[in-house]
């Protein structure tokens, strides 16, 4: 299962709707791990410390920062950007999907857009 870590503006329903529909999903929001007002390079560099996937809904700044990381030859375990208008339901299904059924690692220096 893939290690989550959801941004600070990322939609709390999703969050709460993941948990609802998987108790065991590893998923840490940035308000938990103090994180909160962090700027996206914390964030990513938090992210790739702990090994987690970033979900964001962050398009205008999130990827060029997680490109600049690439870049750089630093570590960055993959961003989603899971589109706001999105249904939360379609929204919490992809994103368990790829949770459960992603390889660790798979999602390295990636940015998928949801």
């Amino acid at each position: 299962m893939l290690r989550l870590l959801s941004d600070e503006n990322f939609n709390g329903e999703i969050v709460r709707g993941l948990f609802r529909a998987n108790p065991t999903i590893d998923l840490v929001r940035v308000q938990d791990v103090g994180l909160l007002a962090a700027d996206d390079p914390a964030i990513l560099a938090s992210a790739a410390e702990t090994g987690r996937v970033l979900l964001t809904h962050d398009i205008a700044t999130m990827p060029s920062f997680a490109y600049d990381r690439m870049s750089a030859g630093q570590p960055m375990p993959g961003v989603f950007i899971v589109n706001r208008r999105a249904a939360i339901g379609q929204s919490i299904d992809d994103i368990l999907l790829f949770a459960l059924y992603s390889k660790e690692g798979e999602w390295e220096g990636q940015v998928l857009y949801l």
